[in-house]
């Protein structure tokens, strides 16, 4: 999938481009998902589809961390609505 086609769906949902891009918002997951302690580095970057070096394992994989993935996937939703809902602030760990 094209960065172009991620773009487009962010600007239907009424994203700006001043506002986030594809890579922008992938970013800000990465970020958010990490810093946020709660999640498997790996499950993370399985997640935003950083795939295996190796074919064969990268072909066996894709399951990896899938019930973890699910889990994370409704954390983050959650956290896009509340940030859409007016913002939240995310306490870094210490």
């Amino acid at each position: 999938m094209s960065e172009n086609t991620i773009n487009a769906a962010l600007r239907r949902l009424g994203f700006g481009k001043e506002e986030i891009t594809g890579h922008g918002f992938r970013s800000a997951a990465s970020s958010i998902l990490n810093e946020s302690g709660l999640w498997n580095a790996d499950a993370i970057e399985r997640q935003l589809a950083h795939v295996d070096n190796d074919s064969v394992r990268r072909a066996y994989a894709r399951a990896d961390f899938w019930d973890e993935r699910v889990r994370m996937m409704a954390w983050w939703a959650e956290r896009c609505e509340e940030m859409r809902r007016g913002g939240v602030v995310i306490p870094l760990r210490a």
